[in-house]
């Protein structure tokens, strides 16, 4: 790896904040984390310093299996992940964390060149791949583009598992309401098509309003769309 001030042009090495809120890495107070996969224990090593120099916490592994087997971490994290590796590689492991749900960005880290691998990884999802040897600040410009894009995708899950427990507290009838108003019907036209009165139409609206906490008829559109509820 490259010396630690290369890769800006002011020659200044990018620091994490004291505070992970301070560093737009996550609205909680968790410090984010980068697991670090390198079956070359001096790459690991080296890593390591250059993360924790930045005050990032890190977690290193020889071989893919030891970082599945840990236990998931609920923190902004991403995975610097060796190509080759002496048991899983890097791509059967990327395959691996997308067929079980565990969505973490990932930056490849390579000392052969691989053109195939290389577009495979990114097709796949990767955030980056690089040929060793690379600038240390080339990598921590990534990891750091890296925990904020986690922070974002941790964020809009958490908000559409919200929408979703508000959602499944509706009845039956009030999901028809809600389906007619985001179609944009008015009340008569949503009593006509049910086949109720409008005051029954806009007792069941305000209980869909009270219910998805909306503050208005935009914020309860917006929030069906997130659930991708039809109309």
């Amino acid at each position: 790896m490259a010396d630690s001030q290369a890769g800006r042009p002011d020659g200044e090495m990018w620091r994490a904040p004291a505070s992970p809120r301070d560093a737009g890495i996550g609205e909680s107070l968790e410090q984010p984390i980068v697991f670090v996969i390198d079956d070359d224990e001096s790459v690991r090593r080296s890593l390591e310093r250059l993360l924790r120099s930045v005050q990032l916490d890190v977690q290193t592994f020889g071989t893919a299996r030891e970082f599945i087997v840990q236990s998931v971490s609920d923190r902004p994290a991403c995975v610097v992940l060796d190509l080759r590796l002496p048991d899983l590689s890097g791509l059967a492991l990327q395959e691996s964390l997308i067929r079980s749900g565990r969505d973490v960005p990932i930056v490849f880290i390579s000392g052969h060149a691989d053109v195939p691998s290389s577009v495979q990884a990114i097709k796949a999802g990767a955030v980056d791949f690089l040929q060793k040897p690379f600038g240390d600040q080339e990598l921590l410009d990534i990891i750091h583009g890296a925990l904020l894009r986690d922070r974002d995708a941790r964020r809009r899950r958490a908000e559409i598992a919200g929408i979703r427990v508000r959602f499944d507290t509706l009845t039956g009838r009030e999901r028809d309401v809600l389906a007619l108003v985001k179609r944009g019907r008015i009340n008569k036209q949503i009593a006509k098509d049910l086949g109720i009165s409008d005051k029954t139409v806009k007792f069941h609206r305000g209980r869909v309003m009270k219910k998805m906490q909306a503050g208005s008829l935009a914020d309860l559109v917006r929030q069906a769309d997130r659930l991708g509820f039809p109309s």
